[in-house]
């Protein structure tokens, strides 16, 4: 029969504080949470790529590209060809395309030059004429077996390894062939074993 009386202290008379600005606080504070994680992703995505990359042996970073059919090269012809780097990515356009010369000098042997100047990595040119592979930044001079002719390129053309299978010509890319790449396979598989640079006896 006694009705409930509101509370005497004027202190309980008053509705409890609304949850709406801890809530909003909660959510501006998840929010900036979720904004530094997806920062710190995309700085991390390149770091972590890069730390994985130097992990990765030579070998992960050279395939066999097919580069035609062993046909479509004429005996003793030089030919430009333009091969996809295995490794590129979506976003590369066109710099995904690495030129080559192919040059078929017999049957069953070609020679694939890197079209970079052994001197400092300017393409070299064709000159089906005179028979020549020429530098326009320095004027480097090269025969059409790849040896070094004249001017200031110190030996000739870097060459990729290659191989023919079911009528198509296969070279081993992925990273351009240089001098240095050439010597680390040489130390591999005879190291030095002093140190005044010459070969065990």
């Amino acid at each position: 029969m006694h009705d409930k009386l509101p509370p005497t202290n004027p202190r309980q008379q008053q509705s409890p504080a609304p949850k709406e600005p801890a809530s909003r606080r909660m959510f501006l504070i998840k929010l900036g949470v979720l904004l530094n994680g997806i920062v710190a992703l995309i700085i991390g995505i390149p770091i972590v790529r890069y730390l994985l990359g130097a992990a990765r042996s030579d070998n992960d970073y050279l395939k066999w590209i097919d580069v035609g059919n062993v046909d479509d090269f004429k005996d003793g012809e030089t030919t430009l060809i333009n091969y996809v780097n295995p490794f590129a990515d979506p976003w590369d356009g066109e710099t995904r395309k690495i030129p080559a010369y192919v040059r078929r000098v017999s049957a069953t042997d070609f020679a694939v030059f890197a079209v970079n100047c052994a001197h400092l990595n300017c393409p070299v040119r064709w000159f089906a004429e005179s028979q020549l592979f020429m530098c326009p930044c320095h004027g480097g001079i090269y025969y059409a077996d790849g040896s070094r002719a004249s001017g200031p390129p110190p030996r000739g053309l870097f060459t990729y390894e290659t191989k023919i299978e079911d009528g198509k010509l296969f070279i081993k890319a992925g990273e351009m062939p240089t001098l240095s790449n050439q010597a680390q396979l040489i130390q591999e598989i005879a190291p030095c074993a002093g140190t005044d640079g010459f070969m065990p006896g």
